[in-house]
């Protein structure tokens, strides 16, 4: 059967999911997603990944703050599928859509509920993850389950390459089961094993020597493409960790000693060392270079023996 959808959405994991359903079907009518934001050295407004696809498809975009507002225009839809929309939906909109409202969650439910379960799951060091198909309740992606599909995470994994992964399985996840409504049955959540996914903040992003060189790995590989991880050099420079590996070599001295061995750089952790193979400086162009480069042109900062980050508290 070919639904009339409605889509709300915004970053490009939400996109690749719209995308499929534009090539599906299934008719989508309307869009919901976040007002552009500014962005770049500039500070420019942009539109988001959803926004353009939808531009790009002739589709009408609405960017509202009071989602209630919609409940009117919703009656006129089957479902409304969400992916990635950074709003909650009111009981009164969850009504409004003809049969109900449908959530894509980049997790294997109920684990992970929240804002960032791709990068949670990375950073516990999850053997897997996966995508969910949801009904959408009032408590946070809380819902009952019709679908699941598993992601493997292998230990070289980053959230970027997850995210986009996990966008195929649930857009792939999605259609199936849009194609079994509405006589598709779904399976209630246990509430014992639920856990959350908090919401990024920079704070995730700074690099503790102190932990061990596997746990910053997984702090870098879960944090690329969003935050990135960083580290303080002494003159207040940030030094961002793009790539990096648990090495095997190690790296003598106190955690966040920075030593050479033959051309390659290692950091001394709480327990092994870390290879830093791309950062970012912030200094000069700022671009990405890999971790040998920028310690040739700059020094005076980078330097065998040098310590990074943030000192022991005693």
């Amino acid at each position: 059967m070919a639904w009339r959808l409605a889509f709300a959405g915004a970053p490009p994991f939400a996109a690749t999911i719209l995308r499929h359903l534009l090539a599906s079907e299934h008719r989508v009518g309307l869009v919901y997603t976040q007002p552009d934001r500014p962005a770049g050295r500039g500070r420019k407004l942009h539109p988001c990944a959803v926004r353009q696809a939808a531009d790009a498809a002739g589709i009408e975009v609405r960017t509202p703050t009071r989602l209630g507002d919609q409940a009117q225009t919703l009656h006129d839809f089957d479902w409304l599928i969400v992916a990635a929309y950074g709003l909650l939906l009111p009981q009164v909109v969850l009504n409004a859509p003809k049969h109900h409202c449908l959530n894509v969650h980049a997790s294997l439910l109920p684990r992970w509920r929240g804002a960032a379960p791709v990068e949670r799951a990375i950073l516990a060091g999850d053997a897997r993850t996966g995508a969910s198909i949801m009904r959408v309740t009032a408590k946070l992606d809380a819902g009952p389950v019709y679908r699941q599909s598993t992601l493997d995470l292998g230990e070289a994994t980053t959230g970027t390459e997850a995210t986009a992964r996990l966008a195929e399985l649930g857009a792939k996840a999605l259609l199936d089961v849009l194609a079994d409504l509405p006589a598709l049955a779904a399976t209630l959540q246990d509430e014992r094993l639920a856990c959350y996914a908090d919401k990024l903040t920079p704070q995730d992003a700074l690099i503790d020597w102190r932990q061990s060189a596997t746990r910053i790995d997984r702090q870098v590989r879960a944090l690329s493409g969003r935050l990135t991880a960083y580290t303080a050099l002494a003159d207040g420079a940030r030094l961002r960790v793009l790539s990096a590996r648990p090495s095997s070599v190690g790296a003598a001295g106190l955690p966040g000693t920075l030593r050479r061995r033959a051309n390659s750089w290692h950091v001394a952790s709480g327990e092994g060392a870390l290879e830093l193979l791309t950062v970012q400086l912030n200094r000069g162009k700022a671009t990405p270079q890999p971790m040998a480069t920028v310690v040739n042109g700059y020094p005076q900062l980078l330097n065998d023996g040098v310590r990074l980050g943030r000192r022991p508290s005693h």
